[in-house]
């Protein structure tokens, strides 16, 4: 007969990742429970440690949902495939600026310009209903360049809310649906996670065992959680987004003020 002693923090956080990960597909935040769960769960490793282990469920499960999506939704490489190289670059300078720079002025913002984005987009009724392009040319080119640059830096400084950051800049700046700007963003957080994922691993800053286990539950959960999406469409990404946001802006603001 055998038995397996399987650490009671493993079986918290695979649920806690699969969580994370149906939210993530859906529309961004996951972090909001995958990061506070590893935290309480293991109080006294090393930050880096643990936020480089979470990328590697984070990486695992964007993956799964990025495919999952691109088989099924088209994807506008003309805005997508520029944002994905500078959103890849800039997260890993902004992860090395995080061993430089303080978070705390950063942190403390934060719920304030989420909150602006939940505003903007329960104001406007028909924000992401729609699918209709808005540039094209150079001036698209620009925006996805700057766009991933701005989104991938903050990612890889700080990190909540960043897929939240990118379902509104695909919706509100290039005229995406719900949906189509969901399939892009997780192909553009899939290049923040790799980028902070090979700089932490670089630096030996990854619980290799718990990660893959998180893992699991992570792609378990994009999995359920894109198919969700493209069974439900638009309106029902659209809610979920609110739904995000609203929770991140409570979470940031009680850690920056109160926890």
């Amino acid at each position: 007969m055998f038995s397996f002693d399987i650490p009671p923090e493993f079986v918290f956080l695979f649920a806690a990742a699969f969580l994370a990960g149906l939210i993530d597909a859906v529309a961004g935040g996951g972090g909001l429970i995958q990061i506070p769960a590893i935290f309480s769960a293991l109080p006294n490793h090393a930050p880096a440690t643990l936020i480089g282990t979470t990328k590697v469920a984070s990486f695992a499960g964007t993956s799964t949902a990025a495919l999952r999506y691109a088989r099924q939704v088209r994807i506008y490489w003309s805005a997508t495939g520029p944002a994905v190289v500078t959103a890849f670059l800039c997260s890993m300078a902004g992860a090395y600026a995080l061993t430089l720079l303080p978070a705390e002025p950063m942190r403390k913002a934060l719920p304030f310009v989420l909150g602006v984005l939940l505003v903007y987009t329960v104001a406007k009724k028909d924000l992401g209903v729609d699918h209709a392009p808005a540039l094209s040319g150079g001036r698209e080119r620009l925006a996805a360049l700057l766009g991933g640059g701005v989104i991938g830096f903050y990612d890889g400084i700080f990190g909540p809310g960043t897929g939240s950051f990118l379902m509104i800049l695909f919706v509100r700046v290039f005229g995406y649906d719900f949906l189509h700007a969901a399939a892009s963003t997780k192909l553009v957080n899939l290049a923040t996670n790799l980028a902070a994922l090979l700089l932490l691993a670089s630096k030996g800053h990854i619980w290799w065992e718990l990660g893959l286990v998180m893992a699991v539950g992570n792609i378990g959960g994009s999995q359920v959680g894109s198919k969700l999406a493209l069974r439900h469409g638009s309106a029902f990404v659209r809610k979920v987004f609110i739904f995000v946001v609203s929770a991140l802006i409570l979470k940031t603001a009680w850690d920056a003020f109160v926890g």
